[in-house]
């Protein structure tokens, strides 16, 4: 029994330095900065009027308490603001903390406001929203928990901060590592139990759905019969993933393939926001130590810690 307890606890809190982290952070920070960008023109016709209205009540027959932009427009209407003043100071902020995460100035106060904001707003256009903004949300709910700042942000050179505990720094990595080895693995599953994936005809669907169709239907033709290649192919990488990218001989490839896979989706689909915040999390969860082995020395001090 106590060995068991011994193996758990050695795998729930494995040393582990902060490269990890500051992959999160950075990739995360990105992920918002050019989020809100690309929203700049659109953010006030989505997220105002009627759609918010429309959004948040169908969000409220699930709970009252999911945060949403519709308190801060109340809130600031008894004051007299206008809603397009609210939503331009909500995407100002959100587009402020993105930076902020990328340049590492006030990390964990940056992490917590954008995990709130873009919360926010994906509930309050939930008509619009998809599965990046459920991957951000998550990645940001982890960012802001974990021990921040790291070792390569500005909060660190300025505040002269002392190196994390390890085993917290090993503790978010490792839940972050289960968190997507669970998504993968029922994804692939459920891939797999419907014939689409198997013939080809969901990759099609997929690629000639507005506004997701960037590629000529005549070449999509041309290349049908890679299709069903194509689906098996993201069928065995997803349901294998919690299985060949923990052994340290298949990670590499496992991660590259994935990674490739995300890629393409962006690509192919326009699905750029995407695509990147998957590599970000897979890079950040799995990737330090793949390009070169990471021999991790934990040490008291900051200068002495080498990933």
């Amino acid at each position: 029994m106590q060995s068991l307890k011994t193996r758990l606890f050695g795998f729930l809190f494995p040393p582990s330095t902060d490269t990890w982290l500051a992959i999160l952070r950075i990739g995360l920070g990105l992920q918002v900065t050019l989020y809100s960008l690309s929203l700049r023109n659109d953010w006030t016709y989505l997220l105002s009027g009627t759609a918010r209205k429309v959004a948040e009540a169908l969000l409220s027959l699930e709970s009252r308490f999911v945060p949403r932009l519709g308190w801060f427009v109340a809130s600031a209407a008894q004051l007299g603001i206008h809603e397009e003043a609210v939503l331009f100071l909500a995407w100002a902020c959100l587009l402020a903390v993105g930076c902020g995460l990328v340049i590492g100035v006030a990390s964990r106060l940056s992490a917590i406001t954008a995990w709130f904001l873009h919360l926010c707003a994906a509930k309050s256009g939930g008509l619009v929203s998809y599965g990046m903004d459920n991957f951000l949300t998550i990645g940001l709910f982890y960012l802001m928990l974990s021990p921040l700042p790291d070792r390569y942000s500005l909060d660190w050179r300025l505040r002269k901060s002392q190196p994390k505990n390890p085993q917290f720094l090993g503790f978010w990595r490792r839940v972050l590592q289960l968190h997507l080895s669970i998504i993968y693995f029922f994804s692939g599953l459920t891939k797999c139990l419907g014939p689409g994936w198997w013939n080809g005809s969901s990759v099609w669907r997929a690629l000639i759905r507005p506004p997701f169709n960037v590629i000529d239907p005549e070449i999509l033709v041309r290349w049908k019969y890679l299709f069903p290649v194509a689906g098996i192919f993201i069928c065995v990488l997803e349901i294998g993933y919690p299985f060949f990218v923990w052994n340290s001989k298949t990670r590499k490839i496992w991660l590259i393939c994935i990674c490739a896979v995300h890629a393409g989706i962006g690509l192919t689909m326009g699905m750029y926001l995407f695509a990147l915040i998957m590599i970000v999390l897979n890079v950040a969860a799995f990737g330090p130590g793949v390009i070169r082995a990471e021999r991790e020395r934990i040490s008291l001090r900051p200068q002495e810690v080498v990933s």
